[in-house]
């Protein structure tokens, strides 16, 4: 039973047997010393990663089998290594083991060179090595299995001979050829940026990208505004547009304006621009006050609230819905629930990188377990929500090389400067999570998947995925560290729609969704699969679609444009509130 903060002399809810023999006071003491407890850990589980620990060490214990093997590799290795050290005195030898490729730390000329190149070599030999320990072993889980390996590689990327200076060919040779002056500019990056997070100031360049004013400003109006979210409706720039609207939901852990960025990769200017009407949904920042509100509560007051909304200013309109990320999973909760309630108002529903399905949802999943959802509720008990700042470390840690080993190295090591775009800004623009809603959402989606196995209720029944039957479109990103492409492609098993249309696209989570025509390096797989079609397993999809360059906007705009009725006359903005941004998008 969840207790809040202050509310020790608070008895009500509680038997009295409860509170004769105490319970209280130790449920109150458990989680006041867990919330204390989590601050110091980062929200990580002491409890949770020893259990993990000893669950690996005591099945590696009881495989003796491999336990030979890996003493086998090893030993192998340390010849390996002997017989190639002559060579790579001579810096005439082909590396013995090749990084990752999404692996860059050892890019540089200069790791080829004695005695760097046995250094990076050995350490990628011990990388290969743990690996190795930490899989394959008999009787531990694949979920055991996936956390014990992260723990195994998050340690040796801490102890990389890239994050080393005094290993580090590239930032030696910087030293010297500067004098240590990068060395000097690094120290001052560091302290400049314990200023800024010691202040509460955003990086320099930040305060570029204000919304209203550099991002977020294709023109529109705030038409309709509850505690949860504000509803802004674009104003349409052609004389012709399309009948129906366009409803998108984004996600709520982060601000709505990725999806409008800078003139030149919004792709809400994009959509109006081709005729299209559409609204976006701006939600609110929750504060302590707000931390009883649920993922009922999200969608009453902002899905449907919206969709009720856009009914009013067009009557008997479908709407074309579309849902980013967690906003594309409470999209397909309220889809699903007017499917069963007989609510015929969507037209269609498009996702972007967004899951139903969360039994594969990649290494998001280390952070899911019982252990680990207990005690982060505990720290969202004691803040009553979960802070921006520490949803974005656990993404930080799934790509650590790439957005903290090496912006160490880059930035204090080498001294050099950051520059910040439009998406890094955004990205810095953090925003809450009420306490019970996320609790909701990682116990009822992520750990128990209730939504995908039919036992998510609302309003007390059940709710399923296959009683939605419109037409979807669903893109999924190849580099997609929040939402696995193939945890996203996993909506062909469990749709009961006419067609599913899938778009695999180049990019990460959200690189990949921001991907306007003519930007460079991009490109994209698109198939469609109908009710009498076979399914097709993800790896086989990959291999029957070919790579389409260039940009997937103008092949959902197509889709878009054939699901749509006739061009009618564009209508102006009657009635508003206040001009787009609006209002919520600025709270801190």
């Amino acid at each position: 039973m969840a207790i809040r903060r202050g509310d020790i002399n608070d008895v009500s809810g509680f038997d009295s047997k409860d509170v004769d023999s105490g319970y209280f006071s130790v449920t109150a003491l458990d989680n006041v010393f867990k919330a204390n407890m989590a601050h110091v850990t980062g929200g990580i589980s002491p409890a949770g990663l020893m259990s993990l620990y000893f669950t690996w060490a005591s099945h590696l214990a009881m495989s003796p089998g491999k336990q030979v093997r890996l003493i086998e590799k090893m030993l192998r290795k340390i010849v390996k290594m002997h017989r190639v050290s002559p060579v790579l005195l001579q810096n005439q030898s082909k590396p013995c083991i090749t990084p990752l490729p999404q692996d860059n730390r050892f890019s540089d000329v200069g790791w080829q060179q004695w005695p760097y190149n046995y250094i990076y070599q050995n350490f990628l030999f011990t990388q290969q090595w743990w690996h190795n320990a930490t899989t394959d072993i008999d009787g531990l889980s694949e979920a055991d299995e996936r956390s014990i390996s992260f723990i195994a590689r998050q340690i040796l990327d801490r102890y990389s001979p890239s994050n080393n200076p005094l290993l580090n060919p590239e930032v030696m040779k910087a030293t010297i050829e500067q004098g240590g002056a990068n060395l000097v500019s690094g120290l001052q990056n560091f302290l400049k940026d314990m200023d800024q997070y010691s202040a509460g100031r955003s990086p320099e360049g930040a305060d570029d990208y204000i919304p209203g004013k550099t991002v977020a400003i294709t023109p529109g109006k705030v038409v309709f505004r509850n505690h949860i979210m504000e509803l802004i409706q674009y104003s349409p720039v052609t004389d012709q547009v399309y009948p129906e609207p366009i409803l998108i939901v984004p996600a709520w852990i982060m601000k709505y304006y990725i999806l409008d960025l800078s003139p030149e990769n919004s792709l809400v200017k994009y959509l109006v621009e081709n005729g299209h009407t559409v609204f976006m949904i701006s939600w609110f920042n929750p504060t302590t006050a707000d931390r009883d509100l649920g993922m009922d509560n999200y969608r009453e007051q902002g899905v449907m609230a919206a969709l009720d909304a856009i009914s009013k200013i067009f009557p008997k309109q479908q709407v074309h819905a579309t849902g980013y990320c967690l906003g594309g999973t409470l999209l397909s909760i309220a889809a699903a629930t007017m499917a069963r309630d007989g609510d015929d108002r969507l037209k269609s529903m498009t996702h972007f990188a967004a899951q139903v399905d969360f039994s594969e949802a990649g290494e998001l999943m280390i952070f899911t377990n019982e252990s680990e959802v207990s005690y982060l509720e505990k720290m969202m008990w004691d803040q009553g929500v979960l802070d921006g700042s520490q949803m974005a470390g656990a993404f930080q840690i799934l790509r650590s090389n790439d957005l903290i080993w090496s912006r160490i190295v880059h930035h204090y090591m080498l001294g050099e400067k950051e520059s910040i775009n439009d998406l890094m800004a955004w990205n810095l623009d953090l925003t809450r999570m009420p306490y019970k809603m996320h609790s909701q959402y990682l116990r009822e989606l992520f750990l128990d998947n209730n939504f995908a196995s039919g036992h998510y209720l609302v309003n007390d029944k059940p709710i399923a995925i296959r009683d939605i039957s419109v037409p979807i479109f669903s893109v999924g990103t190849e580099k997609d560290h929040v939402a696995p492409w193939r945890s996203v492609y996993k909506l062909h098993l469990l749709s009961d729609s006419e067609a599913v249309t899938f778009v695999l696209t180049s990019g990460g989570h959200n690189a990949g969704i921001v991907s306007e025509p003519g930007h460079k390096h991009r490109h994209y797989r698109v198939a469609t699969e109908t009710k009498q079609d076979r399914y097709v397993d993800p790896d086989s999809w990959i291999q029957n679609n070919n790579a389409v360059e260039g940009s997937w906007w103008p092949e959902w705009h197509q889709w878009l444009e054939k699901h749509s009725g006739e061009k009618i006359a564009a209508q102006p903005i009657d009635d508003s509130l206040c001009e787009a941004p609006g209002t919520y998008v600025n709270q801190k």
